[in-house]
């Protein structure tokens, strides 16, 4: 059996990796730069990379309400789930994929959301429909996240998704 990556906070040593697995994932994560990198990691109220072996694999970014980030996915969430925390983006490398580590990673969110955000009833994101984005479709679907509403991001089409969260929902 696999080993779980380890989960640790984004520092500053880790940002060039992250913008190399996330350039990586283009189109399903939006293309950033170092600069919008390094803000959103400043705003964000979660930003974890996940290391295996040694090697930073994967991450995410979670904005709480009343950042300053302008994403119009973003302003959608919080105008109609102010509650709510919006996951921006999460990717792995290609070689880390289909491991169960993305489930390990949200469960890592939750425990986070749990004893740091109770406040927080819900985690937010948006999964692109056109063009498709089926596997991440997929995987949503199978950790509760359910659409909420549909909307035009960037001239992609986007599945706007909402999980509830309680103190014991992804009990690890």
């Amino acid at each position: 059996m696999q080993s779980r990556p380890v989960f640790r906070t984004i520092e500053a040593s880790d940002l060039d990796r992250v913008l190399a697995i996330n350039a990586a994932n283009v189109p399903e994560v939006g293309d950033i730069d170092a600069r919008e990198l390094e803000f959103l990691v400043d705003e964000s109220a979660i930003a974890l990379v996940a290391e295996h072996a040694d090697e930073l694999v994967g991450f995410c970014v979670i904005l709480a309400p009343g950042s300053r980030y302008a994403s119009v996915n973003y302003r959608w969430f919080m105008e109609r789930y102010p509650e709510s925390l919006y996951l921006d983006r999460v990717a792995f490398d290609a070689a880390a994929q289909s491991r169960g580590w993305g489930r390990a990673m949200y469960d890592e969110v939750a425990r986070r959301m749990r004893d740091e955000f109770t406040d927080m009833t819900g985690l937010t994101l948006e999964v692109n429909i056109d063009p498709p984005n089926d596997p991440s479709l997929r995987f949503h679907a199978k950790q509760g996240f359910i659409e909420v509403g549909r909307q035009m991001s960037h001239g992609i089409e986007v599945s706007l998704m909402r999980r509830p969260v309680s103190p014991t929902t992804f009990a690890d």
